[in-house]
């Protein structure tokens, strides 16, 4: 949707609104207000209404939409910042063992960043990943089936969630919907938490990647407790204000 006239009625507002959340994933309260010229307290009633009708989830200085985006919205949202956590999680795969790969779009970032290694065998739910590494010289890549989730593009399911079970790791690397300093990693579905829980518990070390735009927000379904995470990689600088929460409970890179 073209942005709107100025001073437009409450409905466009809202429409407008809507795309941005479709389309985007979230939206800020102070850039909402710049672009259609009216007040941050506008812009704050009408996220509230469209939390009524079901169609965000405010968070922190705006709203993110209400549930789960597919991997072609997420693959290309804080792109820089992938790149960015992507060339940091680099230096924590092994050129030799076995790891797990998430099906997030972060991870998959790291994905392609591996030209190649010396006897690497990596699992998967994640079928896009699994096509960037399957022809990677010394990678073997393992997906574990299961049923495909249409609304994230990974493998769910209990076919997924054993396969996951029976293998142990060296590393996990697996990014999540939200993060908060209490109640940690979160995703937007049970079935993607119940897979990614499955893969952590047969890691020895779990690493978790997240862009800051996940920090302090809330998703409908845990998977991980704080203990179980070695360390959080975000495109920040660990001495950011930002990660101040995170930098209690687990090593920050």
């Amino acid at each position: 949707m073209s942005l709107p006239q100025r001073n437009v009625p409450g409905e466009d507002r809202l429409a407008w609104l809507s795309d941005q959340l479709r389309d985007q994933g979230a939206v800020t309260i102070t850039a909402a207000a710049a672009a259609l010229n009216v007040s941050e307290m506008t812009i704050r009633r009408d996220l509230a209404q469209l939390e009524e009708r079901g169609v965000a989830r405010r968070v922190r200085g705006g709203a993110r939409s209400v549930g789960p985006r597919s991997f072609a919205q997420r693959r290309d949202r804080m792109a820089a910042a992938k790149s960015r956590i992507a060339a940091k999680l680099a230096e924590l795969v092994p050129d030799g063992g076995a790891v797990a790969f998430d099906a997030s779009s972060t991870v998959m970032r790291l994905a392609g960043a591996l030209t190649s290694a010396d006897d690497l065998l990596v699992v998967t739910n994640g079928p896009d990943t699994f096509g960037v590494l399957r022809d990677r010289p010394g990678i073997s890549v393992l997906l574990t089936g299961g049923r495909l989730d249409p609304r994230t593009g990974s493998l769910v399911g209990p076919l997924a969630s054993r396969a996951a079970a029976d293998i142990t790791v060296r590393r996990l690397f697996a990014s999540a919907a939200a993060l908060d300093e209490r109640a940690g990693p979160l995703e937007e579905t049970p079935e993607e938490a119940d897979v990614k829980r499955a893969l952590a518990a047969g890691a020895e070390q779990i690493v978790l990647a997240v862009d800051s735009s996940k920090l302090g927000t809330r998703a409908v379904a845990r998977w991980l407790d704080w203990d179980r995470v070695d360390w959080l990689v975000t495109e920040l600088d660990p001495q950011d204000d930002r990660l101040a929460p995170y930098r209690r409970v687990t090593r920050l890179l």
